[in-house]
């Protein structure tokens, strides 16, 4: 982890296209703007974990719902030919 004090007005670079501007410090509070291409998403991390789990749970029920509709096909393909 690279470790960096900055004051308020000073700028860090990330890469080539994304710079990182200290607004604001208030008590233990601080204030970031954040310039980056569209294409770069950038979030809280408190958001990307909510958005991670939702997406497992997503995934978790997506998979239950295969293995029912699955063995629904396979219990009505053995009732087809046994007809």
């Amino acid at each position: 982890m690279l470790v960096l004090k900055r004051k308020v007005g000073e700028v860090v670079r990330v890469a080539n296209d994304i710079e990182v501007h200290v607004l604001a410090v208030e008590g233990d509070t601080i204030k970031l703007g954040f310039e980056a291409p569209k294409h770069i998403q950038i979030l809280r991390s408190e958001v990307y974990d909510a958005i991670k789990a939702e997406n497992v749970q997503s995934a978790m029920s997506n998979d239950h719902d295969a293995k029912v509709m699955l063995k629904q096909l396979m219990k009505k393909s053995l009732n087809n030919d046994k007809s």
